[in-house]
């Protein structure tokens, strides 16, 4: 069971750690990672280590364009997929899988944050759709390619300790919308899903990047941005707790590679190391019990399977 693991084991690495720091010594050459939103922020940093690792990255895109734009083709391979979109996500995934390769390593960094109300897809709440459902689906369909020394990496956040899962209103029909309420219940959702895989027999992770000023930001207004302390007047970040895109992409890096983890699984990670449990409002550090609950876990697996298969 993960909460019996969710303690730190003194990693060595920090919040301060990059990306490239944590690889240090490690040859990726002959490994095959999908980075799923790896051509912007956190996503890029953590394809362009990867690379320099020696990995060969596979970066499906909602826009390929722009990505091919981002990373030059000796740093990645682009190819198409739209996570709020179920046929996208199962097409991109046979695409992959017709071309007989395996995935080493499977990062889940694309997401979407505080977006209005919407609907997606048969009328699914688009945070849900896309951060949880869309990559179940892909990590679902292309199981097939995977072995038994693949890592699979969801890309979490402290925000999942907004919301545990909405069991009885998933998708804000029954309660009026709220854009961070459905931003962490994705979250949770993330981390209960590596729970999940990992008791499947695919060694999983959830991990939260810390806090880093991205494109994933986007729908968070310059007023809401000052109001939270994030950045001053001139727009210049200002909150200590930010870090780079370099700092945040470790962690995740981290868990896809660490020999650290070679005996662990289906915990969730910050700071380059093993969160704490914790009951704390404050939401900056540790993890929530009914995020790593393995009942919650294997439920929401099931519902999973019920709205995507």
């Amino acid at each position: 069971m993960s909460r019996g693991q969710q303690h730190k084991i003194g990693s060595g690495f920090g919040f301060h750690s990059t990306a490239d720091e944590v690889l240090s010594g490690i040859d990726l050459s002959g490994k095959l990672a999908i980075v799923t939103g790896g051509y912007s922020g956190l996503g890029l940093a953590t394809t362009r280590a990867l690379a320099k690792a020696g990995a060969h990255v596979v970066v499906p895109a909602r826009r390929p364009a722009l990505a091919r734009e981002a990373l030059d083709a000796p740093v990645a391979e682009v190819d198409e997929l739209d996570l709020s979109d179920q046929a996208s996500v199962l097409a991109f995934a046979d695409r992959f899988l017709a071309s007989g390769r395996r995935v080493d390593i499977m990062i889940n960094s694309a997401g979407i944050m505080a977006v209005p109300e919407q609907r997606v897809g048969p009328g699914w709440e688009p945070h849900f759709a896309t951060n949880h459902l869309g990559h179940f689906a892909l990590v679902d369909r292309l199981l097939p390619a995977f072995t038994d020394q693949t890592r699979v990496v969801s890309v979490s956040s402290s925000g999942h300790q907004v919301s545990d899962i909405r069991w009885d209103d998933l998708h804000f029909t029954g309660e009026p919308y709220d854009k961070w309420l459905a931003y962490g219940q994705s979250k949770t959702a993330n981390v209960l899903f590596a729970v999940q895989l990992n008791a499947l027999g695919v060694k999983s992770f959830a991990v939260h990047p810390g806090r880093i000023l991205t494109e994933l930001a986007r729908h968070v207004s310059q007023e809401e941005r000052l109001a939270n302390g994030w950045i001053d007047e001139h727009g210049n970040v200002v909150d200590p707790l930010f870090k780079s895109p370099e700092q945040g992409a470790a962690t995740q890096v981290w868990a896809a590679t660490s020999p650290q983890l070679s005996l662990r699984g289906g915990l969730y990670l910050e700071d380059c190391d093993v969160a704490e449990l914790t009951d704390s409002d404050a939401m900056e550090s540790g993890v929530r019990g009914y995020a790593v609950d393995p009942d919650a876990a294997a439920r929401l697996w099931r519902l999973s399977e019920e709205l995507t298969r």
